[in-house]
């Protein structure tokens, strides 16, 4: 079957052929537990360490952060700059999901590549975070004596684990 989705007003309901209406996407905070089917939150706000500089002067440090598609981690792959310097990959990355930054009229990966190097890291970390159900930690038992503690799941650039 082919599945289509339908929005209303910006970020709205998601609906498939086979289930019209079925569930709501949305970038506000998750439904009430009492909700009967829980809203999926798509987009994440942030404020950078430094903020981004802007030619006029303009520091911009608050922003936000939508969710990656497969279609955001695969069409940076095909881009010249990608296949040259694979480092270049978490800035084109982000340039596609930064949804906004300060009063910018738009983000992309030119604004990404003059950022200050500490908050291009806070960046790459909150990526990590949020396209990892929020977390990247886990909870685990040492297998020896039982002691509960936490690992780190991320990797060292964006797109390992």
């Amino acid at each position: 079957m082919r599945r289509t989705a339908a929005r209303t007003g910006g970020v709205g309901s998601v609906a498939t052929a086979e289930a019209p209406a079925a569930e709501s996407v949305t970038s506000a905070s998750p439904a009430s537990p009492a909700s009967p089917v829980a809203a999926l939150r798509t987009e994440f706000s942030f404020e950078l360490p430094r903020g981004y500089v802007d030619e006029s002067g303009t520091r911009h440090r608050a922003g936000t952060m939508r969710l990656s598609t497969a279609r955001d981690e695969l069409v940076p792959l095909r881009d010249i700059r990608v296949q040259e310097n694979p480092a270049y990959l978490s800035v084109v990355l982000l340039g596609r999901v930064i949804t906004r930054l300060g009063t910018l009229p738009s983000v992309h990966d030119g604004v990404v590549e003059n950022m200050f190097a500490s908050d291009l890291a806070f960046l790459q970390d909150f990526y990590r975070q949020i396209n990892a159900e929020g977390h990247t930690r886990a909870a685990v038992s040492c297998p020896h004596c039982s002691e509960p503690f936490e690992v780190e799941l991320a990797g060292s650039r964006l797109g390992e684990s």
